[in-house]
């Protein structure tokens, strides 16, 4: 396997590692970060946030912030304040506004924008260029916003907003939480109900913090799926936001404690909403060993501890209607099915196509490098476990995807032979300080990355 074009001090290699110890916390939920410092720009006054995860796509949403109008402060101690604008207050930024690697961040403002009578030009880097926006271009069009992109609805492209949105009902084809919020974020400046209706219910964070800015929002099960009912033009009010822990960046030393013999960690403080827990769920059928504690609710999220000790895993087959709450997580539940005994099945994925990279194909080209056998389709993959021995010895290309990287890094940890990524930089973008964090568990990665 043959590695992409990168820059010489951007690849990491991970190595067999001694028993893997200690506890941490895992930097805050990408997911609540981006919609704490939306939601506060829509309100009127300042909302407080702490345990805001400071990686470059949340930081790249402050900055849109900015220039869509609010002011966005960070705080000596670490907290961040947003003074918003109120719904409508939009100004029109007179820069383009760049996402860097956030397809979370470009899909959500493309709702707020969608919803305002201003015109925005959006851009990110190479990888979030090559990723699909139509299936937020066509609901937000319906409401009367126009676009003018690349073809295929690719960035970058402008967007001009709505001089008074229309209120929708929407059937999403895809089980998608951006497109559900990028319609409700359009919705609060429409007058009337904007309905989204899931064939499978998704994350819920937009939901949870809209009820807690005040706006006035309902679900209720209809012959078709999930209905989400907004109630347009609300006055939202601020309040407080306290960012838990990520289980998506978590995943990562979980899998690793779990695969390495010996260890035994405790990661603090992560939401396990149970429209993100399903990775969790899914190791704990495969053998794992994670014990749920002090479970507790912060700002509307269930919020608990994890105790992870090294266990043996078995292969089992994983639900496809789970795929919606652990999407982010397949490649390394892979990693994880590589160390199995026997085989796990992997379906209903077929949006990992369309992710920061082709995620089923990075995985796959991956696991293969590190000698694990893996059978690949459309819509999703069979890992054959190879009962704790797996090779190594693996240079894995990331396609400048953070969660490749970082999987293959874990494998590095438990593996025969060390296993190599190309390009780690990309870490930054969900999970700050990554290294260091694995590092003072015991980790061996070697390497200048992050």
């Amino acid at each position: 396997m043959t590695s992409s074009p990168s820059s010489p001090h951007a690849g990491l290699t991970a190595e067999l590692s001694r028993a893997l110890g200690g506890t941490i916390r895992v930097p805050g939920d990408k997911s609540i970060s981006h919609r704490a410092l939306i939601f506060g720009a829509l309100a009127v006054g300042e909302t407080r946030i702490t345990g805001l995860l400071e990686g470059e796509d949340v930081l790249s949403t402050a900055e849109t912030m900015r220039r869509l109008g609010a002011r966005v402060t960070r705080h000596e101690d670490g907290t961040w304040s947003v003074f918003g604008v109120g719904v409508g207050g939009l100004r029109e930024p007179a820069e383009p506004l760049d996402f860097g690697n956030s397809g979370t961040g470009a899909r959500l403002v493309m709702g707020l924008v969608a919803g305002h009578p201003i015109t925005a030009t959006f851009i990110g880097d190479a990888s979030l260029s090559r990723r699909p926006m139509g299936r937020v271009i066509k609901p937000l069009s319906e409401m009367g916003a126009h676009f003018h992109a690349r073809e295929g609805g690719k960035m970058p492209l402008t967007l001009t907003g709505a001089r008074r949105a229309l209120p929708i009902t929407y059937r999403s084809p895809v089980a998608s939480a951006q497109v559900k919020s990028a319609i409700l974020l359009a919705g609060l400046n429409a007058p009337g109900i904007t309905t989204v209706i899931e064939p499978v219910p998704t994350r819920d964070h937009t939901e949870r913090m809209l009820r807690a800015f005040g706006a006035h929002i309902g679900t209720k099960q209809g012959k078709d799926g999930l209905e989400i009912s907004l109630a347009g033009e609300p006055e939202l009010t601020p309040c407080p936001i306290a960012v838990p822990g990520d289980p998506s960046s978590a995943a990562f030393p979980v899998v690793a404690a779990l695969l390495v013999p010996g260890s035994e960690i405790v990661v603090q403080g992560i939401t396990l909403n149970p429209h993100r827990a399903g990775l969790y769920t899914t190791l704990k059928e495969m053998g794992g060993d994670i014990e749920v504690m002090n479970q507790r609710d912060e700002g509307g999220e269930p919020v608990a501890d994890l105790r992870v000790r090294h266990s043996r895993l078995k292969g089992i087959d994983v639900p496809p209607e789970r795929a919606a709450s652990m999407i982010d997580e397949y490649p390394v539940l892979a990693v994880a099915a590589a160390f199995a005994e026997g085989e796990t099945r992997m379906m209903g994925i077929h949006e990992l196509r369309v992710k920061e990279s082709d995620r089923i194909a990075a995985t796959a080209s991956g696991l293969r490098a590190n000698g694990v056998k893996v059978h690949e389709s459309d819509d999703g993959m069979v890992v054959e476990g190879r009962s704790g021995v797996v090779d190594g010895g693996g240079h894995v290309v990331t396609h400048m995807d953070h969660r490749i990287a970082m999987s293959f890094l874990v494998m590095g940890l438990a593996a025969q032979k060390p296993v190599t990524v190309d390009d780690a930089s990309m870490i930054a973008t969900s999970f700050p300080g990554f290294t260091k964090l694995m590092r003072g568990l015991g980790a061996s990665l070697a390497g200048q990355a992050q």
